[in-house]
């Protein structure tokens, strides 16, 4: 398991039509505020302040195609030649990360391969190099 500390950030929130909505900098966008999103939106401050990604190599919540089903992956990250490297699964607080959510994003990488995967709920966060073999990771790589 990966150890994250979350970074602080003032996160843009309202009430608008009696539901929380906040705003992802990186859809420059007002989303509703479900536990999950809380989720997506601290493991995307994670990256950005702690980590350095840059916010301009991110997509959040993009469309996929399995066979003739369509799928929305939560966060993808590409490399410095705007190539899918990195992959993030997010599930709300209280969902357990069981084989299923792994098997949610292995099908996720075969319609957009990337080197590195990963599930979190917030409180735990489990990554895999999957390149070449599957190694379990212990830390995000570095950009």
């Amino acid at each position: 398991m990966i150890k994250v500390d979350y970074p602080k950030f003032n996160f843009k929130i309202k009430t608008e039509a009696g539901k929380e909505i906040i705003f992802d900098e990186i859809r420059k966008q007002w989303v509703t505020l479900t536990p999950e999103e809380w989720v997506r939106q601290n493991t995307i401050q994670y990256l950005l302040q702690s980590l350095h990604y840059p916010a301009s190599l991110i997509a959040v919540e993009k469309a996929l195609k399995l066979g003739e089903l369509k799928k929305r992956f939560d966060i993808l990250v590409y490399n410095q030649q705007h190539q899918p490297w990195l992959m993030i699964e997010c599930k709300a607080v209280d969902v357990a990360l069981t084989e299923s959510v792994l098997q949610q994003v292995l099908r996720y990488n075969m319609a957009i391969p990337v080197a590195y995967l990963f599930i979190t709920n917030g409180e735990s966060i489990f990554g895999w190099h999957v390149k070449d073999n599957c190694k379990m990771l212990d830390a995000f790589p570095s950009f």
